[in-house]
Parts: structure tokens; C-alpha cells; sequence
């Protein structure tokens, strides 16, 4: 069985928290990580900066469609940052990662 990470962004833990706790109760995800951060990017024409939130959710790789479309009805951002990263891990976590998501 495959996994991926899906690397996001959001405007803030609270933002984060509330997208991630609802993949999580759905059993889309087993796990995500949460990570402080700046940002710079250009937006609108000009270089934007600002304190954002990463969130780095663990899941099985057919879950991706699903996780994307789920995200993209809660998120916030007119352009969210949701990205597909494939990944190999060790079979203990691998097992869990079968046994916690559907």
C-alpha cells in the first residue's frame, strides 16, 4: 500500500486545526503535524509576507482526491497550498496508518 504527506498551509493554528481535526474525525488522515512559519510569495503583483500555519497530514495515497476536494470546501485561501508528497516509511508506522484511516 502507498502513503503520502499532503503538505498545506493556513492563515493560522486555529484555521489548521479546524480543516485537520474534520479529516481527522472522518478518518481520512491518521495523523498531522502542525509547524509555525513565515511566508513570502508574490500575490496579486506584489511580494506578500505573512505568519502562517503548515500542517502535514499522513495518509494512504487513494485518499488524496478525497482529502484535496475536502480541503478545498473548507479552506479559507482563494489559492490554498495543497500538496501531494508520495513517501515510503517503516512497516510499524505503515500498519498504523492502514489501521487508523479508511
Amino acid at each position: 500500500m502507498a502513503f503520502i504527506i499532503i503538505y498545506t498551509t493556513h492563515k493560522d493554528m486555529k484555521d489548521a486545526e479546524r480543516i485537520c481535526n474534520h479529516l481527522l474525525k472522518k478518518r481520512m488522515i491518521a495523523c498531522v503535524n502542525y509547524f509555525p512559519m513565515k511566508s513570502a510569495c508574490w500575490w496579486t503583483g506584489k511580494i506578500a509576507r505573512c505568519d502562517e500555519t503548515v500542517a502535514i497530514l499522513k495518509t494512504r495515497k487513494e485518499n488524496w482526491k478525497k482529502v484535496e476536494a475536502e480541503m478545498k470546501k473548507l479552506h479559507p485561501y482563494e489559492v490554498p497550498c495543497i500538496m501531494k508528497i508520495n513517501v515510503e516509511s517503516n512497516k510499524s508506522y505503515a500498519s498504523w496508518i492502514r489501521k487508523e484511516t479508511k
